[in-house]
């Protein structure tokens, strides 16, 4: 992970969040920073009150039971498949390559960077591919469906068609659904007992909670046994396993989530597309945008307490979050605004 240290050029780094980094870059621009960088939905679920002992004793049995129905439920994963919870998607990402060894890994990309950088770790040749049938040939293939960054969707028969031809060859397909929770439609996960298979699923992006430190990976029994041994007990805390189960069991709290989301994401398009940007795609959690001068855009938001999404290698593009509230839309459009006058 890299930034740039001058201030006047962009903050590229292998993923959003880094406020840390933007404040130093920029220490004065005006507070509260606004952090448009994560596809993170703003309005966070309700924290509901927990009992001490969630904080004081380790997690039991029927707590991992909770969550394991209501994580099944809401993913709609079969009856034949295991649904792992864990530290995050990002936690299953960096863990795949050392319980599933490759000596060849293809990426549908462009895409999340971390899933290359961590087979690289590992050893692995990692190539990224154009096609879903460039990745039959290599010993694990990812899919991240909807993709980060531009929303590119991949249809659920395609991806079991990929899956059944990595099957024949006893091999791997990965699909990390981390922002599939407000479009299920699309989801491959009640396909997840699937021996080629594994999910990956977010929890924190849809529930607004990433510091909640929540994911699963929905994969076949075998594959599951070995991932739950490469974690050890007690892989998620207390209080992400009460705060998990109650949320995924909240139906009606999700839909109103995404029918809201939706909203936003469309009036962010109207916005950045007024202030002469193309939008090139996304999700309802974020939108990417491309500006010839998307380097000199980023600059001045950040000057303003804005911080987006750069890319390396991809000079024109930013990706947006989602504003979390009316002061902060407000702050965003007067920023861009002004943004053809510096």
């Amino acid at each position: 992970m890299t930034a740039h240290s001058a201030i006047g050029a962009p903050l590229v780094v292998a993923h959003g969040g880094r406020l840390d980094a933007a404040r130093r870059l920029y220490p004065n621009a005006p507070q509260p920073w606004i952090d448009l960088s994560t596809g993170v939905n703003p309005r966070a679920y309700p924290l509901p009150p927990l009992a001490d002992e969630v904080f004081t004793r380790l997690p039991d049995d029927d707590a991992f039971a909770a969550l394991d129905s209501a994580a099944r439920k809401a993913y709609g994963a079969p009856a034949g498949a295991d649904v792992v919870p864990g530290g995050g998607a990002q936690a299953f990402i960096q863990m795949l390559p050392r319980v599933f060894s490759a000596k060849r890994v293809a990426i549908l990309g462009f895409t999340y960077a971390e899933h290359a950088a961590c087979w690289a770790a590992m050893g692995a040749q990692v190539e990224t591919v154009e096609t879903l049938d460039a990745l039959a040939g290599a010993d694990v293939g990812v899919i991240v469906n909807p993709n980060n960054p531009d929303g590119r969707t991949v249809e659920p028969q395609d991806i079991l068609s990929a899956a059944t031809q990595m099957s024949q060859r006893g091999r791997l397909l990965i699909v990390d659904e981390s922002f599939m929770d407000f479009t299920p439609e699309g989801s491959v996960a009640r396909l997840a007992q699937h021996e080629s298979l594994v999910v990956l699923r977010s929890f924190g992006k849809a529930y607004g909670l990433p510091g909640l430190r929540l994911g699963f990976a929905l994969c076949s029994r075998w594959r599951g046994a070995k991932l739950r041994a490469a974690l050890g007990p007690w892989a998620v805390s207390g209080p992400a396993l009460a705060i998990g189960a109650r949320a995924l069991a909240d139906d009606a709290g999700r839909a109103n989530a995404a029918r809201a989301c939706a909203g936003d994401a469309a009036r962010l398009d109207a916005l950045l597309t007024q202030a002469g940007f193309h939008i090139m795609g996304g999700t309802t959690l974020f939108r990417l945008a491309a500006h010839p001068q998307a380097a000199r855009c980023f600059t001045h938001l950040a000057a303003r307490g804005i911080l987006t999404r750069a890319f390396a290698g991809k000079s024109d593009w930013l990706r947006f979050g989602l504003p979390p509230n009316e002061p902060a839309w407000a702050r965003l459009a007067a920023a861009l605004e002004s943004v053809d006058g510096d």
